[in-house]
């Protein structure tokens, strides 16, 4: 029939030389017309992260200037607060207080003014008249040797007015008095001083007085009478320090805000032109900015690259200003990297030549290397399958006349011979953690931090010692395979089996940081796994295995033990008879799952624990507090959280040794949970201690 094969039809093949010959060849023309391409990005990047880790300095340093100027403001303002003066509201005719707002304001040259407000509606301010623009001094009508304006208004006891206008020494120039209806207590600075935020800047916005962007920094009063310390801070401060921060003839440096604001910029006065209103990013006329900014807020890197309309490639760094707190104060830093790396980037060309070149130069010896490696090479593929496959018979020991496949034939060799000698008395799971953590192969161990898990069946022996001997192994080992999965599911490493417990740990041999966290989820999903067991056993007639758990972290020595003969991988210590002991001592409160304070502090925001005694275990020089584990956070249904809140005001009871109020406690829980195990323990307790007191 048409489409059927002849019998002697043969499938294509083709020998492992050829074949080996071909890949190389193949691989060496994908790799090394892959480097020629590579070289050419190479060379692109290496230039654009230098520029790009250089204008990430250029941003950090002017943030770092910028977050200096807010801190000393910042700084200043705290101290006023603790000032006699200020705390007491006496601002009337007090030039010690002025001298020191005056000199408070020389010192920081971003400052426009200072000024407090009380909650009377008094009010002080002094401001430094040139550092706002022309058009206020000529506003005031004052004359020239006027370097400060103070304003007090007193409205408590004698009512005062005034508004001082003081020369450089702190003379009077002039006194104006006439009543003013501003009252400092209705101000968005002195309503937002006393709200709880973690900010102390109020805007940006545009000043009434002045015309001229900026920020408020307040404070409120820590004593004596209310009120808040404020100053105003001119962004066009900063015009001067962010034209010397620009990159290059083409390099741009400014501040904004999340609002899309420019609030700070080296032409600020120009942008704003006559609005009162703070420019957009639309008026610095830069394409592809915008996107760049939204895609750093989105959780991308501080630089971004981007292209204008013009196809000229632009590097931005931008820097949040730290001190501002949640002020969303922003320094961006934009530069073409043509005009600081130009040289660099015309070379490009020339390294595009030698590296293909290179790639055919490469492809003869391609052909020679294939050829030389095909042999070994094959024998190496048979034998690290076979050790993949821990099938780990005898096998000659693979040479080459190439010094790394020699090497490679000689690791493959005694790779086995090791993973031989450790599957002899090691479980392939703990011989592949070795392995691939490459941990020592020879008696000794380590320190190490560990989580130690014990477990028991409860009642075992009096539920198996009438069986089948036959079954009691088969129904048993289906229950070490439950555990043992959900132990391994979550990183832990089984050390050894028991009789009818095991022992297992974490963090050794592969670390894992998150460890105890680990051995808390795998200790509830095992009692899952032995949950739905025992509906099986039940279905089958066989008695359920109820499980006991102690689990404990701290420091143990890991490592092998034993002789050259037989060794073990294992844990010792302190660490690991703890564990042991709280298995055990979930028989007295009736528990399941018992764990060390250690425990509980590590992983308390993630799980449900309640208190249940303290105890001095054998050994131990102090007390150990144990809890009980109930669950995984947040999947924990309210009643039982509230159940366990409820527990831990009756445990403090029993803790302070106040036994009438323990006692009703106790009885009051026990009213609501009669069968509460861990409560039915306390209140028999206490019932001793009131009988001992009686005699």
């Amino acid at each position: 029939m048409a489409g059927e094969k002849p019998p002697n039809a043969r499938r294509f093949r083709v020998g492992f030389r050829t074949s080996i010959i071909a890949v190389f060849v193949g691989v060496v023309l994908a790799v090394g017309l892959s480097l020629v391409w590579l070289s050419f990005e190479r060379v692109t990047r290496i230039t654009y992260n230098a520029a790009t880790g250089f204008i990430e300095k250029v941003a950090q340093l002017g943030a770092d200037h910028v977050d200096e100027q807010f801190t000393n403001v910042r700084d200043n303002l705290r101290i006023l607060t603790g000032l006699p003066s200020i705390r007491s509201a006496d601002i009337v005719d007090n030039p010690r207080l002025y001298a020191v707002l005056a000199s408070m304001l020389r010192n920081n040259p971003q400052l426009f003014n200072l000024y407090v407000g009380y909650d009377d509606g008094s009010f002080l301010e002094m401001d430094v008249i040139d550092r706002a623009s022309p058009a206020f001094r000529a506003g005031l009508k004052v004359a020239d040797e006027a370097a400060f304006r103070l304003v007090v208004i007193q409205r408590s006891g004698r009512i005062n007015f005034s508004t001082i206008y003081l020369s450089e020494t702190l003379d009077a120039v002039s006194t104006r008095t006439e009543p003013t209806d501003y009252d400092p207590r209705q101000r968005p600075w002195y309503v937002e001083a006393f709200k709880v935020d973690k900010t102390l800047l109020t805007g940006p916005y545009v000043f009434f007085a002045t015309g001229e962007p900026g920020y408020t920094l307040r404070v409120p009063l820590g004593a004596g009478r209310s009120g808040a310390v404020a100053g105003d801070i001119l962004l066009n401060t900063f015009e001067d320090m962010l034209a010397q921060q620009k990159l290059g003839k083409s390099g741009l440096a400014f501040l904004f805000d999340d609002s899309n604001r420019v609030v700070g910029h080296p032409e600020m006065r120009r942008l704003m032109g006559a609005s009162q209103e703070l420019p957009t990013f639309a008026a610095l006329d830069v394409p592809g900015l915008m996107p760049a900014i939204e895609a750093w807020r989105r959780g991308g890197p501080s630089q971004q690259i981007f292209v204008d309309k013009a196809g000229r490639t632009y590097l931005a760094g931008f820097h949040r200003v730290q001190s501002t707190g949640d002020a969303d104060v922003r320094l961006a830093e934009v530069a073409p990297p043509d005009e600081f790396y130009g040289q660099i980037l015309s070379e490009r060309r020339s390294l595009f030549a030698l590296a293909l070149a290179f790639v055919g130069a490469t492809l003869p010896f391609a052909f020679w290397l294939g050829s030389l490696i095909a042999r070994p090479l094959r024998k190496l593929a048979d034998q690290t399958d076979e050790i993949q496959r821990f099938k780990i018979a005898d096998r000659p020991r693979v040479r080459s006349s190439i010094v790394e496949i020699d090497e490679l034939g000689r690791s493959v060799f005694t790779m086995r011979s090791v993973v031989r000698s450790f599957s002899s008395y090691v479980p392939k799971q703990i011989v592949r953690q070795l392995v691939e953590t490459e941990a020592s192969l020879e008696l000794g161990g380590s320190r190490r931090e560990i989580t130690v898990l014990f477990t028991d069946v409860a009642d075992f022996t009096a539920k198996t010692e009438m069986a089948d001997p036959s079954q009691v192994m088969i129904y048993t080992s289906r229950y070490f395979a439950a555990l043992s999965e959900e132990i391994m599911r979550h990183r832990g490493t089984i050390d050894k089996f028991i009789g009818d417990g095991l022992m297992g740990f974490w963090n050794a041999p592969a670390e894992d940081p998150d460890h105890t966290a680990g051995a808390c989820r795998a200790v509830l999903a095992c009692i899952q796994a032995n949950q739905e067991l025992n509906r099986a056993f039940a279905a089958e007639g066989w008695p359920p295995y109820h499980t006991r758990f102690g689990l404990h972290v701290g420091d143990a020595v890991v490592g092998n033990i034993g002789s050259n003969d037989r060794m073990n991988y294992t844990a010792l210590g302190a660490t690991v008879n703890l564990g042991s002991r709280l298995e055990g001592l979930n028989k007295n409160y009736g528990t399941q799952i018992l764990v060390s304070s250690a425990v509980r502090a590590r992983v308390a925001d993630r799980f449900l624990f309640r208190s249940v005694d303290r105890i001095s275990p054998k050994g131990f020089a102090d007390a150990v507090d144990i809890s009980e584990l109930r669950a995984e956070l947040p999947d924990t249904l309210p009643e039982e959280i509230a159940m366990c809140r409820r527990w831990e005001d009756v445990f403090r009871s029993i803790e302070q040794k106040a036994i009438e109020s323990a006692s009703f406690q106790l009885s009051a829980f026990l009213i609501d949970f009669p069968e509460d195990t861990i409560a039915l323990h306390h209140a028999r307790r206490l019932q001793e201690q009131v009988t001992q007191q009686a005699v």
